[in-house]
């Protein structure tokens, strides 16, 4: 049986010791502060807001919720942007997605200063990242990198597979693990007999978006496992009626009882992501 890796306990350490550099940033007269900028009233955006002003609130970090009012263009939401790069007390800058038709999410991303893209999807980022400079990294992959390190805090030398390739995840993995001396091999949707590339990995990081894509087959005894997939499924129940489910990319049930550790879902990899936001902007605020 592997070894569970618990995001959960993870993101509260994390959030103990990003506390104490809040405290001490505070103290120097640097209070770090968060913005975020909300276009619309998409349900999902609201309630991702108000989990990210506890989450901000309960570390001592300042958390600015700005609306877009009703009738603005992408000439005001870039014109809103512009003024939180040019002001001091601000360190992060974030932009909740969907935005609404008429806007372009992705511009908007990318108007944003690159010292102050606490979420790393910005193409400064993205490029200091990919030259091994100091860079703001992707949420989602420095918490997945995270979760990894706490089973295995030395990857020199190690044979790590990542399947997948977003600019937000699967890429950004792969930079994190080169710059820790890991060798690596990177699959996606268009690999050739997948398992052969994967069955090779001592460590495996699946962040794919397809449920269930990854199974016995694909993993060497005693791999290190990382599932960063969320995915809504309908399954049945006992009484036959079709329930909602979030699953992962990698079939836990067949997995668990090969792998040395594995991450579930959910409980892995999620909970650290959204405390990485909060890390990304202290170390906007110390920089």
């Amino acid at each position: 049986m592997s070894r569970l890796i618990d995001g959960k306990v993870i993101a509260s350490g994390l959030r103990e010791r990003i506390a104490a550099r809040v405290q001490s940033l505070t103290t120097a007269g640097r209070r770090p502060c968060l913005a975020a900028v909300r276009i619309g009233r998409d349900p999902g955006a609201a309630s991702y807001a108000q989990s990210q002003s506890a989450s901000a609130s309960a570390m001592g970090i300042e958390y600015r919720l700005l609306d877009l009012p009703d009738g603005s263009g992408m000439t005001e939401a870039e014109a809103l942007i512009g003024r939180l790069n040019d002001d001091p007390a601000v360190h992060g800058i974030m932009v909740h997605l969907p935005v609404p038709t008429g806007f372009d999410g992705m511009r908007l991303q990318q108007f944003i200063a690159a010292a102050k893209d606490v979420e790393g999807v910005g193409a400064a980022n993205f490029g200091l990242l990919a030259m091994g400079q100091p860079a703001l990294v992707p949420c989602t992959a420095a918490a997945a990198f995270a979760c990894l390190q706490s089973v295995r805090p030395d990857l020199e030398g190690s044979r790590a597979v990542v399947v997948g390739r977003s600019s937000i995840v699967g890429k950004p993995l792969a930079m994190l693990l080169l710059a820790a001396n890991a060798t690596v091999t990177q699959c996606h949707s268009r690999t050739r007999d997948l398992a052969m590339h994967t069955r090779s990995a001592e460590v495996l990081l699946v962040a794919a978006g397809n449920p269930g894509l990854i199974g016995a087959e694909h993993v060497s005894p005693g791999a290190i496992v990382i599932d960063v997939g969320t995915n809504r499924v309908q399954v049945s129940g006992p009484d036959g009626r079709s329930t909602s489910r979030l699953v992962g990319d990698v079939r836990f049930d067949e997995v668990v009882e090969i792998a040395g550790a594995i991450t579930p879902v959910p409980g892995g990899v999620g909970p650290v992501t959204a405390t990485m936001l909060m890390a990304n902007t202290v170390e906007a605020a110390s920089r």
